[in-house]
């Protein structure tokens, strides 16, 4: 039996399984630096950062995988706005970064092997409405709907006065955001004049 060849074949499993594989899973598994090394000059695994490997043929890496990793690699943000509204299934737009929020004081990650849009936040409109969701197998922190529709409005001339309205009108409708919990986090964020007469239009 080829070494080498059964190495390989087990490298590839496990970035095919993972979409983006790290190299303690490669060492975990037995495969040892040279093998990953061979793959990447062959061509058939893609070195996308220091210790983060993936299949030269993957497609775009699928978004809950990238909030899942953005959890793994920035720990300290939160998943908001636009790919938060995308979990929550209040947009219908499709993000090709992550959204992160993280505190004012944090170090932002300088290498991510996906895009990334960042803002920054502090007190409570950094730590209101958090909640914790359970992405292959990751404790992903993100933003609850309510809080993210906010903070659409809050952040509207980056992610348009258009999407955070759909994302306020689609919310109260399916019911997965209150008008109180709107009115408490507007207030929390400094946007209650700016949300008051949508609040009201669709009272």
């Amino acid at each position: 039996m080829n070494v080498a060849a059964t190495l390989s074949d087990k490298a590839i499993a496990i970035a095919r399984s993972r979409g983006i594989a790290r190299a303690r899973d490669f060492r975990e598994a037995g495969i040892p630096p040279a093998s990953i090394a061979r793959l990447c000059e062959q061509g058939q695994l893609v070195r996308l950062a220091r210790g983060l490997y993936q299949l030269a043929d993957a497609e775009d890496i699928d978004a809950a995988h990238s909030l899942a990793e953005a959890a793994r690699l920035a720990p300290h943000g939160v998943i908001a706005l636009l790919s938060a509204l995308q979990y929550h299934g209040l947009t219908t737009q499709l993000p090709h970064t992550v959204w992160i929020c993280f505190h004012h004081k944090a170090r932002i990650p300088r290498t991510l092997p996906f895009r990334i849009e960042t803002v920054r936040a502090s007190g409570e409109a950094f730590e209101a409405g958090r909640m914790t969701a359970e992405i292959e197998g990751v404790a992903v922190p993100i933003y609850d709907p309510a809080k993210t529709i906010v903070d659409c409005f809050k952040y509207r001339s980056r992610v348009g006065l258009d999407v955070a309205i759909e994302a306020l009108r689609d919310g109260l409708r399916r019911r997965k955001a209150t008008h109180a919990d709107l009115r408490r986090y507007a207030t929390i964020c400094r946007v209650q004049n700016v949300m008051r007469p949508y609040l009201e239009s669709l009272s």
